[in-house]
C-alpha cells in the first residue's frame, strides 16, 4: 500500500492528531483528513451549506446581487443587461424560491436549471442568471479561501491589459483624450466611429468624417499602440464595406459590430469584404449563439459580456470555443459597474485567449461609491486580485446615494420623419 510522510498533508486543526504520529500514514487515512478538513471550514460542511438569503441593488444603471449562505459567506454579482435593470431584478426573484435552501456550490447544476427553466429567453433572463452564478462563484472563492481564478484554472498572465474606450466629441477632442491614453501607459484604445446623436449626414459626409477621425487618432498615437473600431451597429452592410476598406490603411486592431448581431449573413458579408479582423459578441448571450458567429459570420474577436452571457459558468465555454478555432477574446465591459468589471478580471486572469479588457477611466463616483474597493488600474493594466472571490464587495451607502432614474424612451428619427433604422 502506497504510503505519505506525515509532512505531505496540509497542516491544519483536524490533521495535527496525524502529524504528531512519527510512522507514515496511509492514502485512506489522507481522505479522512481532507473529509474532515472540509467539515471544519468555516465551520460546518460544503455538503450542509445552504443559501439562506437574496438580496437585489439598483445603482445608476447596475443591478446587483448579494447572496448569503447560512453560515454567513456572501457572494455578489451584477447584470449588464443596460437601460433594464429593473427586468433583471425580477428574473432574479422569480428565482429565489428554488435559490433558498439550496446548495452554493453547484453553479453547473444552477445554471442550467434556471437557464431551462425559462422556455422565453433573452437579456434580462441573461442578466439576472449571470449575475446569480457571478455570486455563486463569489461564495466558492470565499468559502474555499481562493480567488475565483484561481478555482477556474489559475492564473494565465500576471495582469490584464486594459484598452480605454475614447469619449465620442469633436475630432480634437477625440485625438486629445487617445494622446492622454498612451501617455498614461494604455497600450490599446477604441475608437467609436459613429454619432451618438444621428446627424442627418450624406453617405459621402459620414464616411468622410469617420476617416477622418480614424486618421486624427492614429495620428495622435503613432503606430506602436492597438486601435481598435467601433461602429455600434450603425450601418447597413454597403456602408460598412465601405468604411472598412477606406480605413484599413490605418491598420484598425480590429471592426467592432458594423451591422445589427440579427443577421450572420449580413454580417459574414462585411467580414468577407475587408482585411480587418472582425470583432462581435456584446449581444450575444449563449455558446451556442457564438459558435455560430464564430464559423458563419468571420468573426475573429469574441467579445461576451460576463453581465449578460451566463456569467463565469457559461462564458468560460464561450472562451474555450473561442480558443479552438484559435480566435481571441476582447470581452464587452462598458459600461459595467465595478461588480462585473472585477468579474471579467477574474475571468482574464485565467483564460488564455484573453485579449485586452475595454475599459473607461471610472476612479470616482458613483462608480467608486457601489463598492467599497475599485479594481485597481495601474498604467493601463487592471491588477488581479489574491483575495477569496472575486475581489470586491458592495457598499450600501454608496448605492443608496445613487438610484436608478427611470427615464422615457428616446429614438432617433429621419429628416422625413420616419424611424432611423440605426
Amino acid at each position: 500500500m502506497k504510503r505519505l510522510s506525515g509532512r505531505a498533508i496540509r497542516r491544519g486543526s483536524s490533521e495535527r492528531k496525524y502529524l504528531e504520529r512519527s510512522q507514515p500514514i496511509s492514502v485512506h487515512q489522507v481522505h479522512i483528513i481532507a473529509a474532515e478538513t472540509e467539515t471544519h471550514r468555516n465551520g460546518r460542511s460544503a455538503k450542509n451549506m445552504k443559501i439562506e438569503k437574496l438580496e437585489t441593488f439598483v445603482a445608476v444603471n447596475w443591478m446587483m446581487v448579494r447572496i448569503t449562505t447560512d453560515n454567513g459567506i456572501q457572494g455578489v454579482g451584477e447584470s449588464t443587461f443596460f437601460g433594464w435593470p429593473g427586468a433583471s431584478k425580477d428574473v432574479v426573484l422569480s428565482f429565489e424560491p428554488y435559490l433558498i435552501g439550496q446548495d452554493p456550490l453547484r453553479t453547473e447544476h444552477h445554471w442550467n436549471y434556471m437557464y431551462r427553466a425559462k422556455s422565453m429567453r433573452g437579456g434580462a433572463i441573461g442578466g439576472g442568471i449571470s449575475a446569480i452564478d457571478q455570486a455563486l462563484w463569489d461564495i466558492k472563492g470565499k468559502y474555499f479561501e481562493a480567488p475565483v481564478w484561481q478555482l477556474l484554472g489559475g492564473k494565465a498572465r500576471d495582469a490584464v491589459r486594459a484598452m480605454l474606450v475614447l469619449p465620442t466629441g469633436t475630432l480634437e477632442e477625440v485625438a486629445n483624450a487617445a494622446a492622454a491614453a498612451k501617455a498614461d501607459g494604455f497600450t490599446a484604445v477604441k475608437c467609436l466611429l459613429y454619432q451618438h446623436d444621428h446627424a442627418p449626414m450624406r453617405h459621402s459626409e459620414r464616411i468622410q468624417d469617420l476617416v477622418d477621425r480614424m486618421a486624427a487618432v492614429r495620428d495622435a498615437v503613432g503606430w506602436d499602440m492597438d486601435v481598435g473600431v467601433e461602429i455600434h451597429r450603425n450601418m447597413i452592410p454597403g456602408e460598412a464595406i465601405v468604411l472598412a476598406q477606406e480605413i484599413e490603411k490605418f491598420r484598425p486592431y480590429f471592426f467592432e459590430d458594423p451591422v445589427a448581431p440579427d443577421s450572420i449573413l449580413s454580417f459574414g458579408e462585411v467580414s468577407e469584404k475587408t482585411r480587418i479582423p472582425m470583432a462581435a459578441g456584446e449581444r450575444n448571450l449563449t455558446i451556442w449563439e457564438f459558435r455560430e458567429y464564430i464559423e458563419s459570420a468571420g468573426v475573429h474577436h469574441v467579445r461576451p459580456d460576463i453581465g449578460v452571457a451566463g456569467g463565469f459558468t457559461h462564458c468560460k465555454k464561450i472562451c474555450a470555443i473561442a480558443e479552438s478555432h484559435h480566435q481571441g477574446v476582447i470581452p464587452h465591459a462598458v459600461p459595467s459597474g465595478p461588480v462585473a468589471t472585477a468579474a471579467h478580471v477574474q475571468l482574464g486572469a485565467c483564460v488564455p485567449n484573453y485579449e485586452v479588457q475595454e475599459h473607461l477611466y471610472e476612479e470616482k463616483p458613483p462608480y467608486s461609491d457601489v463598492v467599497k474597493e475599485i479594481i485597481k488600474l495601474d498604467h493601463g493594466w487592471l491588477q488581479i486580485p489574491e483575495v477569496p472571490g472575486i475581489g470586491v464587495e458592495l457598499d450600501e451607502e454608496g448605492i443608496a446615494k445613487h438610484p436608478y432614474e427611470y427615464g422615457p424612451i428616446t429614438h432617433a428619427l429621419r429628416d422625413d420623419g420616419s424611424v432611423a433604422l440605426r
